[in-house]
């Protein structure tokens, strides 16, 4: 018999910008369970569901807002990013237009001024929106963390081709 792998739990975080108000603020929700505080629109993947559906599912669900995903801003795995456990989440921006109302397992869902951010983010949702505050700014999706190993020789294709032709 044999026996599934444990892994992460996977989930989803949605940046969503109103684009229908000046400066494009950001909806946030006050989450109702724990850990409480403030976050964003986010939740697990369910079995046989696409991630990009959930997305939109769990914005829905916690904001009342239709959004339409722009992009992928980063995938956000650090094992402590989360205290209920390993919780690996895809992270998109978004679009929507309205009011948010929180629904759900949100307590409140607020428009947030990316600049004047509350106190009592949770997760590494700081970090997330710290890494799309400069992904506003130059059109760049944060990067993969630094590669263990260091960085890759400048001359490693040169080195691939010598090692091909001595072998």
């Amino acid at each position: 018999m044999r026996t599934r792998p444990v892994t992460p739990l996977l989930a989803t975080d949605i940046i969503v910008e109103l684009i229908d108000r000046p400066s494009r603020p950001i909806v946030l929700v006050e989450r109702k369970n724990t850990p409480h505080g403030w976050a964003l629109p986010g939740g697990f993947v369910d079995v046989g569901e696409e991630v990009e559906v959930a997305a939109v599912r769990e914005a829905r669900e916690e904001t009342g807002l239709q959004v339409w995903l722009q992009g992928l801003l980063g995938v956000y795995s650090d094992p402590s990013r989360d205290p209920r456990g390993h919780i690996v989440s895809i992270v998109y921006t978004a679009v929507a237009v309205g009011e948010p109302h929180a629904d759900d397992d949100a307590r409140t869902a607020s428009v947030i001024d990316l600049e004047s951010l509350p106190e009592g983010l949770v997760f590494d949702h700081k970090k997330i929106l710290d890494d799309y505050k400069a992904f506003r700014k130059t059109g760049r999706a944060p990067g993969p963390l630094e590669d263990p190993r260091g960085t890759m020789p400048s001359n490693l294709i040169a080195l691939l081709h010598r090692s091909a032709k001595s072998s």
